[in-house]
């Protein structure tokens, strides 16, 4: 019994501590992850071509009609269909015509395709921005879960090595049966989170090679060991910083001034729109007549009557601009809790991961170093033992999930900004 206490009770006291070895090599960078979703993910790619569909169709706006050529005979005798000096009115005729709208037409049409393919530019880069924090959620809870498996496996063969202390002592008649059914309950309870841990893990690696347009069982390297960062900026200048960096706030800029632009086109509607057109016709002499060839100018306009159309298009465009300028206040009155709350987590996980480092698990290690010294001697009971022991791993568990939780809070706050903050 004494040789059993000996060869493992030094080995429970070296767990005792967290562990601190430096990141393996192989392991991903995450500015190369996210880098990679953004050029290959299928997603961003479809919203690149509708934006140069749009921006196409901005080209077109401004166009004009192509013009009509007229060709005909005209004023042909009926008895006599191939014959054209027949009749003083016959006449071959040759005519071109051309629409123009009412001036102005064009260039706010122009204008308003142009703001429609520039909101789908900024869109683009709001989508990457989205999956730039994704990538990098999916990152956190892959490290947080791989530093919880560590501890899980270590605590596993504490545990292990528990269950083979509490037997001994049993027996010798030291020990309680209860003291191993104990142990052999924990060990099971640390076996059952170690499966679902394993699912989590493939689970956001299947994630995250999804993100990545990446096959499902592409293999994930190790994510890195990081350090937290602070965020030096005020509530303020991160308010002002995502008004004028947030790609969707300059989308909805964009989607404002469309509409805008779109009632300034409905107001032209109320004028009219013009068709010139232009005509020559070749005669022959005929009856007297020296067969002059002549030619036509003419212009044909609508008449704009229909008044109730015209209003409802103003209808439209004024409820337009009042949708997008809302919507643009909604985005701003999202973003300026997001910033608050984001912080206030934020400040929160920093505390915990602080307390924990310098507080909790240097005590709880002290309490199960005691603990460890305390059994040997027989003045703890085995349950002891065992508490102190499971409550050091949950504070080594919230350690790393406060540690992941902070930098997924920092990845939303920078979403939510539009720009890099560390």
């Amino acid at each position: 019994m004494k040789r059993i206490m000996l060869a493992i009770i030094p080995a429970l006291l070296l767990a005792a501590g967290l562990s601190r070895a430096e990141a393996p090599a192989g392991c991903e960078s995450l500015p190369d992850l996210v880098k990679s979703a953004q050029e290959n993910n299928p997603e961003l790619k479809s919203s690149d071509a509708r934006w140069q569909m749009f921006a196409s169709k901005a080209k077109q706006a401004s166009a004009l009609e192509d013009p009509m050529l007229m060709l005909k005979l005209q004023n042909l005798v009926v008895r006599q269909p191939t014959s054209f000096d027949k009749d003083p009115q016959t006449a071959k005729v040759i005519g071109i015509t051309q629409q123009l709208p009412f001036w102005g037409k064009r260039a706010i049409r122009q204008e308003v395709a142009q703001y429609e393919a520039e909101s789908y530019k900024w869109a683009i880069e709001e989508r990457k921005l989205e999956l730039s924090r994704m990538v990098k959620e999916t990152c956190y809870q892959l490290w947080s879960v791989g530093k919880q498996l560590e501890i899980v496996d270590k605590n596993l063969k504490i545990l292990t090595d528990f269950v083979t202390i509490a037997e001994s002592k049993y027996s010798v008649g030291q020990g309680v049966q209860q003291d191993i059914y104990k142990a052999g309950l924990e060990k099971s309870k640390m076996l059952d989170m170690q499966i679902t841990l394993r699912q989590q893990r493939k689970s956001l690696e299947a994630n995250l090679n999804y993100l990545l347009y990446r096959p499902g069982t592409a293999t994930v390297g190790i994510i890195a060991d990081f350090t937290l960062p602070e965020v030096s900026q005020t509530v303020e200048q991160l308010n002002r910083a995502a008004l004028e960096n947030r790609p969707q706030i300059k989308s909805l800029l964009s989607l404002t001034n469309k509409a805008q632009a779109s009632h300034r086109l409905a107001q032209k509607e109320f004028y009219p729109d013009f068709n010139l057109s232009f005509e020559f016709m070749f005669r022959e002499e005929s009856m007297n007549d020296p067969g002059f060839n002549m030619y036509s100018l003419g212009v044909t306009f609508n008449l704009p009557f229909q008044q109730e159309k015209r209003r409802a298009m103003l209808a439209e465009s004024t409820a337009e601009t009042g949708m997008a300028a809302e919507e643009l206040n909604a985005l701003k009155n999202t973003i300026a809790y997001t910033v608050n709350d984001t912080l206030a987590q934020m400040d929160r996980r920093r505390k915990l991961v602080e307390l924990y480092k310098r507080g909790i698990i240097p005590q709880a290690e002290q309490s199960l170093e005691s603990a460890v010294i305390s059994y040997r001697v027989n003045k703890v009971d085995f349950l002891t033992l065992l508490d102190n022991r499971m409550n050091l791993f949950n504070y080594e568990r919230e350690l790393y999930e406060s540690q992941a939780e902070y930098m997924m809070q920092l990845a939303r706050l920078e979403a939510a900004v539009g720009m890099e903050l560390h």
